[in-house]
């Protein structure tokens, strides 16, 4: 009776989430209706207003960011905890499910801050900025209503995944799966619709010339020329963000665990973690890239300022965050091998990959306009020092990043090996493997011998260069047909029991070609045909991707079934690790309150770009120094709300009594009664799991 009354009370507790938001949500709809109908066709007197004679523009830009944090984290964490639930019914292992449903707690609290941030962000740009808002009500008037809509449905998805977690097992679990599935769909949907109207502001269309007043549809609306670009780099970000502030709840966790059983677990749920959120850190500096190649497509002002204009040493604050991104993450993979048997053979290594990776970054965050005294102007006979020059260009930050990836991708294939001998080798492993190999062959030929063509036949002026700059249009072409070889001796090495060899071979061509050969070449590109440095950089991109995916797939497959040298010991990481954890979340929140300013800044003294211009006494660049205070307000401000939300669920979960077990261990909030005493050994990359001795005897 006392266990159904505490359920009772769990379920109240959360039944009160819901209402909170669904009336946060009813209440943000009854605005919008009510806005809109006052704001029809004839725009309101009032350009601006201010809240107790507060700057109106700091306002905006506190509520945005912090509601944009929380809309990345309640975003992303869906993502990975429905792919980890779809693990746990498939392998039928109950950790898969307990950190599915640990990571889904976390979002009952976050979603409800989430959507009464969005509310007050509503209030606010229309009571404060009700012509702008009008003018956007004119252009988006339906979608607004569309975005409310869909709202109502993930909310309802969100809370029936919650609730109905523990009731739909056994036969009904793919439904409970694909219940999660609909939740990302929803939320996928969502972000989609609120980066329309960021990339209309950024890159509007339809309008005309004379009267500054829209003309198209509300389709042509959304399809701006940056939406596209938006979506993925917003996607990716909060899958990285996510997996991050995961991170850091495991180590808050881990550091205040009681037992063995929790710091296995939380360790477990932070490398994880962290696993993830480098999974969608990887290809994000190319999303970025690929963006601000669309917005120096749509005005050359906003790319000018972007990266060499008022907003370049922005980038190189943005540059030292990813840096620390890609570095902390390293070094935690590091310390991690500590606690895998068998790591030694690989430790020599450590510091090669170390070294790249620094030398990498020290190239990666040179700024191109450093500036000199007097005395140095005259010495090196320039206002600007020519080394620092040099290397700031972007011919060698896309070199030494694509470098940095590489390499963190070798951190992690040394992880998931370091206590595997040889697997099954992969003649005597079936059909299976083969097709699969094929296919993910066939699918990197096509994606570079689709690019390598349009280089090879393109013709300059769709670049608007000149007929004789065609030759520069060759190198990259005959580069990626060579990597297109090498994709097809690295599988049939592969086929031959030469895996490792065949990895090598494909990892180092693609070194060569990407970092080598492609890196200094765009200077020359810069120096003679400047427009097709955007190409060059999707061409490294492609191939370092294929890199990534043919590599991975071999990597599966030749430690199929590898015997151990041990299993992995969960819940030996030291202290240090922990903080590194929380770091990375650090990291990556002033990454994205950093790029939001970047983004929104871009437009300077334009609401719409080009079409309606900001009057107010706060039309002005920050400077970096106002950036600076900020970002790290709306930081202070996001980790109190989430530590205060990860503290309730901490409580939460320690009265309903599904947090320990019958003998004592913490086993979560499956309801199981697991008595592991030993280690746990798992691999993500490979899907294998590691018992202990003790496991292996039948006592799971």
């Amino acid at each position: 009776m006392e266990s159904i009354l505490k359920e009772m009370g769990r379920q109240k507790i959360g039944w009160a989430k819901v209402a909170l938001s669904l009336y946060v949500g009813l209440f943000v709809l009854f605005l919008l209706s009510t806005t809109l109908y006052a704001a029809g066709p004839t725009p309101t007197t009032d350009e601006y207003r201010t809240f107790l004679g507060i700057n109106s523009r700091n306002v905006i830009w506190f509520v945005a960011e912090v509601h944009l944090m929380f809309g990345a984290f309640v975003l992303g964490v869906p993502m990975f905890a429905v792919t980890l639930e779809a693990i746990g019914a498939k392998t039928k292992d109950p950790r898969y499910d307990r950190l599915a449903y640990e990571f889904t707690k976390l979002l009952s609290g976050a979603f409800s801050t989430t959507a009464a941030l969005g509310g007050l962000l509503a209030f606010s740009l229309f009571g404060l900025y009700p012509r702008f808002m009008g003018y956007m009500s004119q252009v988006y008037h339906d979608v607004f209503y569309v975005y409310a809509l869909i709202f109502f449905g993930e909310s309802f998805t969100l809370y029936l995944y919650y609730y109905l977690w523990h009731t739909m097992e056994g036969k009904k679990k793919w439904a409970h799966v694909w219940l999660g599935v609909l939740l990302n769909v929803w939320g996928i949907i969502l972000m989609g619709i609120a980066n329309t109207w960021a990339g209309f502001m950024m890159s509007p269309v339809q309008i005309d010339k004379e009267t500054s007043q829209f003309v198209g549809t509300v389709w042509q609306a959304v399809q701006t020329p940056l939406w596209h670009p938006i979506n993925v780099h917003r996607l990716l970000g909060n899958v990285a963000f996510g997996g991050f502030v995961g991170g850091a709840y495991a180590a808050v966790r881990y550091l205040g665990a009681q037992t063995d059983a929790e710091k296995a677990h939380y360790d477990w749920m932070g490398y994880i973690s962290n696993f993830i959120g480098v999974a969608g850190l990887l290809p994000l500096p190319f999303a970025g890239y690929w963006m601000g190649r669309e917005v120096y497509s749509v005005s050359s002002v906003m790319g000018n300022n972007m990266m060499g204009g008022a907003f370049s040493w922005t980038f190189i604050l943005q540059a030292i965050l990813v840096g620390t991104l890609f570095i902390m993450s390293n070094y935690y993979l590091w310390i991690g091998m500590e606690r895998i048997p068998g790591s030694e053979r690989y430790s020599k290594y450590i510091k090669f990959i170390e070294g790249i990776i620094l030398v990498c970054f020290a190239v990666w965050l040179t700024p191109h306009n450093l500036p000199l005294n007097a005395e140095e102007q005259i010495q090196l006979g320039g206002q600007y020092h020519p080394t620092f020059k040099f290397l700031g260009l972007m011919a060698a930050k896309n070199a030494v990043i694509n470098f940095i990836i590489l390499c963190t991708f070798v951190t992690f294939l040394l992880y998931r090996r370091a206590n595997k001998l040889d697997g099954t080798p992969f003649s005597k492993q079936g059909m299976r493997p083969k097709i699969i190999l094929c296919l993910v062959g066939a699918f990197c030929l096509g994606v570079l011998g689709y690019y390598g063509h349009f280089l090879y036949t393109a013709n300059p002026s769709v670049f608007d260069l000149k007929p004789d700059t065609e030759k520069y249009f060759k190198l990259p072409a005959y580069l990626i047909f060579w990597q297109m070889a090498m994709c097809v001796v690295a599988i049939a090495l592969t086929f031959a029991d030469k895996g490792k060899i065949a990895q090598g071979l494909y990892f180092v061509m693609g070194v060569i070609s990407i970092t080598f050969i492609l890196g200094p070449y765009g200077f020359v590109v810069m120096s003679k045909a400047n427009p097709l440095l955007r190409s060059i950089a999707f061409t490294q991109w492609s191939m370092m991707m294929t890199c990534l995916l043919l590599i991975s797939t071999i990597d599966v497959y030749l430690f199929k079934d590898a015997k151990e040298v041990g299993a992995i010991v969960w819940g030996k990481m030291p202290v240090r690790a922990q903080y590194v954890l929380i770091l990375l979340c650090i990291a990556i929140v002033l990454n994205i309150g950093l790029m939001g300013f970047i983004r929104s800044g871009l437009r300077e003294d334009w609401h719409i770009y080009g079409v309606l211009r900001d009057t107010s006494q706060w039309a002005f660049t920050p400077t970096n120094a106002t950036m600076a205070k900020m970002v790290s307000a709306c930081l202070l401000v996001f980790l109190g709300v989430v530590s205060f939300l990860f503290w309730l669920t901490g409580i939460d979960s320690g009265k309903s009594g599904h947090g320990k077990s019958e003998d004592g261990d913490t086993n979560g909030d499956t309801g199981t009664h697991e008595k592991n005493r030993g280690a746990i050994g798992f691999n993500i990359a490979s899907g294998q799991i590691g018992l202990s001795a003790h496991q292996q005897k039948g006592e799971v």
